[in-house]
């Protein structure tokens, strides 16, 4: 070969090699994110989340991309989104929706590593082999759920001393004996009486609220469930229409004009998912990834609702709030 026709071949070459280069580069690591809720309502959530990857060494945009499903508070639609996302090319499926996304995103796929976030024992639920030991391609965190209904109880009964409680539930949730049974044990060691009050929907929602007069209800519990969660300001509103002291789970309820919430900071289950996707990503295994109990606790009052309510909020309860809105 010619002198002059070597240095062509070279000229070209370097030109084609950063070409090469970029063409080779692996694509970004895609998350998918699942959720019952929706991107407004849970913006607070999403935040948490995209925080505690950053902190993992993953940004949205720079070195990992996040493919969102949102349900839209239809828990119904959880099973063709997670189904959607399995058949994407995503690394790892971080499922959010409580026990309805997590079963939802395990039927989906049994090779993908899937993330949950969910407010039951996953053991009993048949999500993981045990909390140590997962043992499969599921792991992620538990809130205390269940465990602190009885709680959530005392607190109204120490707010409205008097008169029937209200505990609305979700007949068509999963597991939902377990929420009446622990109501009920609750309510016997504080000597009240409560009133189960079914509703799966907007119009059985509705309809409890607007008969509570009638059954002599003079407080609500609202128990747990994903269907519940996405609806806040629905609770807050029929909370001040109808006059009547509820307690949720979540501080979302409380900042929507609802009186009280008790439960586990939600925000915790979100920073736990988020960094055991960063630990996928970096080649680890959810089956070597224990689930994560999320323990902290909130206790969140709205000073105006009482007030709009005609009621006191005692100095204990002020004193052991984590947060009060006025």
């Amino acid at each position: 070969m010619k002198r002059r026709q070597f240095i062509a071949g070279l000229g070209g070459a370097a030109v084609a090699w950063p070409l090469l280069a970029r063409a080779q580069q692996p694509a970004m690591p895609l998350i998918g994110y699942l959720s019952s809720g929706s991107p407004d309502v849970f913006a607070e959530r999403l935040r948490a989340f995209r925080q505690s990857l950053q902190e993992a060494g993953f940004v949205e945009g720079r070195n990992v991309a996040i493919e969102y499903r949102w349900a839209g508070d239809n828990v119904e639609r959880l099973p063709a989104l997670a189904a959607d996302l399995a058949h994407r090319p995503v690394a790892v499926i971080a499922a959010f929706g409580g026990i309805y996304g997590a079963l939802a995103a395990k039927a989906a796929t049994s090779t993908i590593p899937v993330l949950f976030g969910v407010g039951e024992d996953p053991v009993a639920a048949g999500l993981v082999a045990s909390l140590n030991r997962p043992g499969g391609h599921l792991t992620g965190a538990v809130t205390l759920g269940v465990e602190v209904l009885p709680k959530r109880l005392q607190l109204m009964h120490e707010l409205v001393p008097t008169g029937t409680i209200g505990v609305l539930v979700n007949p068509a949730r999963p597991n939902v004996d377990r929420i009446k049974a622990a109501m009920q044990n609750g309510a016997r060691a504080l000597g009240r009486q409560i009133h189960m009050l079914p509703a799966s929907n907007e119009r059985e929602i509705d309809a409890t609220f607007a008969n509570l007069a009638e059954l002599s209800v003079g407080s609500l519990v609202i128990g747990n469930d994903p269907y519940f969660n996405g609806r806040a300001e629905k609770f807050g509103a029929l909370t001040l229409r109808y006059g009547v002291p509820t307690i949720y789970q979540y501080r979302e309820f409380a900042a929507a004009g609802g009186l009280m919430t008790y439960g586990s900071a939600i925000a915790d289950t979100y920073r736990i998912v988020a960094t055991y996707a960063g630990r996928i990503l970096k080649g680890e295994k959810p089956a070597d990834l224990p689930v994560q109990q999320a323990t902290r606790i909130e206790l969140i009052l709205n000073l105006t609702t009482s007030k709009a309510l005609g009621l006191t909020i005692p100095p204990n309860l002020l004193a052991l709030a984590d947060e009060v809105i006025e």
